[in-house]
């Protein structure tokens, strides 16, 4: 069926990309394995494939499922998020540009751009985003190629005005590149707000799963688009079929769990709240959060990811990540099933001794769409050893 714009969320991330195989009438479109294409003479592509990592069937049909959802016009799908982010960063800067990211961006973004672009002469600059006279200080002080930014943040949780932070940017003649892992396309439409490019690692709420890694980029404007297909095309972190496969079916799905990612989220974060033994939660659906206005205003929802500090600082936080049994300790998020995590040894361990170190008394939830009570009752046993 033909997609709009104008359609629901949920009709366009099952149709988008999706017509069903014309030969056949398959509802669901083959999965094209094939490396290469043959050619009706030399040059005589059909429909334009040739090799494929400059084009695949199945890719293609993922890159216009994400680019329905996320309001852009072209998107590109990567090997994981860390080829998308260096893909962009090598189409779109050169030696001697900046970059202002966040000052608790994820270690692996922070660690990609300061510890192998920085020798390749990409400067940059950690800034509170949420200091908007700070950032355009620094924007203006340097040659700022991007404004690189997460929200809400991993971990801290931390929300950014999308709409006055672009204007920052575009204001000292940079783009605003948004992270949208944590709250997904279902959640929130950077694009929409004003932003140039933004970001997944497609392996958390996308492909949700756990079962897929890769990467995205979605834009608005053509001439970005071209640089960034030049690149995708040129060095080849592409996605592979079964991976945009399994992408593209996760994908189908998002808007019903990223409902039951939220419920469950909110649930934990009130119990949270209300626990002798914790020192501070970081969920924006909580009206105590500092962003929770905001939240509210550039967001449907507010995710399933949960920050939490623990009065008994490190060994506290320990304790509980490692005596859980239906949050199960480990890397990522985003999954069906619950995560825990700690993020100083594990996610953000790259930033120890930096500003963008994460407090050793925190860990990180993402919390799956199993039933509440379970989730509880497995972080009460956990609160059991703390005694």
């Amino acid at each position: 069926m033909p997609v709009s714009e104008n359609q629901g969320f949920n009709t366009r991330a099952v149709h988008a990309g999706q017509a069903f195989e014309p030969r056949t009438g398959a509802v669901v479109p083959p999965l094209h394995f094939s490396s290469t294409y043959a050619q009706d003479g030399i040059g005589g592509l059909r429909d334009g494939y040739e090799y494929g990592r400059g084009g695949n069937p199945t890719r293609d049909a993922l890159q216009e499922q994400l680019a329905a959802l996320e309001g852009g016009t072209h998107a590109f799908s990567f090997s994981s998020g860390l080829a998308a982010e260096d893909s962009l960063i090598r189409a779109l800067t050169r030696p001697g540009d900046h970059i202002v990211l966040g000052n608790d961006a994820y270690g692996g973004t922070y660690r990609l751009i300061n510890g192998v672009l920085g020798d390749w002469g990409i400067g940059n600059t950690p800034v509170d985003m949420a200091d908007l006279d700070a950032v355009a200080q620094v924007v203006r002080a340097n040659k700022t190629r991007f404004v690189w930014v997460e929200t809400p943040s991993n971990p801290l949780m931390r929300i950014t005005d999308i709409e006055a932070l672009a204007k920052v940017a575009h204001d000292a003649g940079a783009l605003l590149v948004v992270d949208n892992t944590f709250a997904s396309p279902y959640l929130q439409t950077p694009l929409a707000l004003g932003a140039d490019v933004v970001v997944h690692s497609t392996t958390k709420y996308i492909g949700g799963h756990s079962d897929v890694v890769g990467g995205a980029l979605v834009v608005k404007d053509a001439e970005l688009a071209e640089k960034i297909g030049f690149v995708q095309f040129a060095v080849g972190a592409v996605s592979g079929p079964m991976d945009a496969f399994l992408t593209t079916r996760g994908l189908k799905t998002l808007g019903v769990r990223m409902d039951r990612h939220s419920f469950n989220g909110q649930a934990v974060a009130e119990w949270l709240l209300e626990r002798p033994e914790v020192e501070a939660v970081f969920y924006p659906g909580l009206p105590t959060h500092p962003g929770h206005e905001l939240a509210k205003k550039q967001m449907k929802g507010f995710g399933g990811m949960v920050s939490v500090q623990f009065k008994g600082g490190e060994a506290a936080a320990r304790t509980v990540a490692e005596n859980t049994s239906v949050f199960t300790l480990a890397e990522s998020l985003g999954g069906i099933e619950s995560l825990m995590n700690y993020p100083s040894e594990m996610t953000h361990a790259s930033v120890k001794g930096t500003e963008l170190a994460v407090p050793v008394n925190l860990i990180r939830l993402s919390c799956g769409i199993e039933d509440i009570e379970d989730l509880i009752a497995d972080l009460e046993h956990s609160f059991t050893f703390l005694r």
